[in-house]
């Protein structure tokens, strides 16, 4: 450790970040962003590739009422759990990533971006039947003004996991949990990751980030999850929409429900809400403001930014609440940057450091 970064350790001292209705010592997150480092993750998910074409408006077609586009450039980038996997990397951890991708383009694109970054691939299956997701967004603006999203193509498997790749998959799984600090499950309802597999998992701790069936993982051995406001609701077929009361009603029967330690809910400018099994007697929720701007760029992405963020520094030993402010210190560097994005180590060691001197 430098002596420079010790000054600025020093530096902030005891400072607290502030945010909704607690706070957080900075000193103590710098210290577990200081570890990620030590830790190794095992990603078990549903690998996807986002695919951004940029075009140019070039007019309006003769032959319906629709634009033009002139096509300038594509964009790939890690998506679903290979975007949490891109985090991890750039955050410091070592990480080992377990699913399935097709013999095509995208499949062959996603492994190449995980072996520039030095990622093993050795545990990813590779199946000719399987087609890789990707989802394709075409973004058009004129020559001097900022693209916008137009359309997005979503290129989706029409099959079940074939059950070679699964068996795969699960005997993956199982060798790599257990000898990680933790296992991150991202499960976008391709097939790769399933209340099933979880089951059968023997990790020490496993962060949970479903798309569609967060009650299905119930008694699965889920440590924490981290759903957004939508998510929860539908879960649930209730509306929060500003109604708090609702929200700290569901986000407690959920955490029963579900059986875990901890429940984190993403809640777009709101920040987040966190839960905590208190076991007889439940903790109070616990409400983070969010960070940064209310205006994001680009929030493509951000879902798995946190739940990567929060599952390192649990691994790091964070509390959850920590763990939870270091995800959303993530998430508000994310959605500021455009495409789908990730967070670097350096990136949140510079936002502490100047909100401890802010605050100082």
């Amino acid at each position: 450790m430098s002596a420079a970064y010790r000054r600025g350790r020093r530096s902030a001292g005891a400072v607290t970040a502030r945010a909704g209705d607690s706070s957080v010592d900075l000193s103590r997150l710098l210290d577990v962003v200081a570890a990620f480092s030590k830790q190794t993750i095992c990603v078990v998910g549903d690998f996807v590739l986002d695919e951004f074409a940029s075009c140019e408006i070039s007019r309006v077609s003769r032959e319906a009422p629709v634009l033009i586009l002139r096509h300038r450039r594509t964009e790939l980038y890690p998506g679903g759990a290979a975007n949490a996997v891109n985090n991890l990397a750039d955050l410091g951890a070592r990480v080992v990533p377990v699913g399935v991708v097709g013999e095509d383009a995208a499949g062959r694109a996603l492994l190449e971006r995980f072996r520039r970054k030095r990622i093993s691939t050795s545990s990813i299956v590779t199946s000719r039947e399987w087609v890789t997701t990707t989802k394709t967004r075409y973004l058009a603006g004129w020559t001097h003004t900022t693209e916008q999203q137009v359309l997005r193509v979503d290129c989706e498997p029409e099959i079940a996991l074939p059950a070679r790749a699964r068996a795969a998959i699960e005997r993956n799984a199982l060798r790599f949990a257990k000898r990680a600090d933790a296992t991150l499950v991202s499960d976008y309802g391709l097939g790769a990751a399933t209340p099933a597999l979880v089951r059968h998992l023997s990790a020490k701790r496993i962060m949970l980030d479903s798309r569609y069936r967060l009650r299905e993982y119930a008694t699965t051995g889920v440590t924490a999850a981290t759903p957004n406001e939508p998510e929860l609701e539908a879960a649930y077929q209730t509306q929060v929409g500003a109604n708090t009361r609702k929200l700290d009603e569901l986000g407690q029967r959920a955490i029963r429900e579900l059986g875990i330690a901890a429940l984190v809910v993403t809640r777009g400018k709101d920040g987040m809400a966190v839960f905590e099994n208190g076991g007889r007697e439940p903790k109070a929720p616990r409400h983070i403001a969010i960070y940064g701007s209310d205006a994001p760029v680009d929030v493509t992405g951000a879902g798995d930014t946190v739940i990567a963020v929060f599952t390192l520094a649990v691994a790091a030993g964070a509390s959850y609440f920590e763990a939870a402010h270091l995800a959303n210190y993530g998430g508000g560097i994310v959605v500021m940057k455009r495409r789908t994005a990730t967070v670097t180590r350096a990136e949140l060691e510079a936002a502490l450091r100047r909100d401890a001197t802010t605050q100082r």
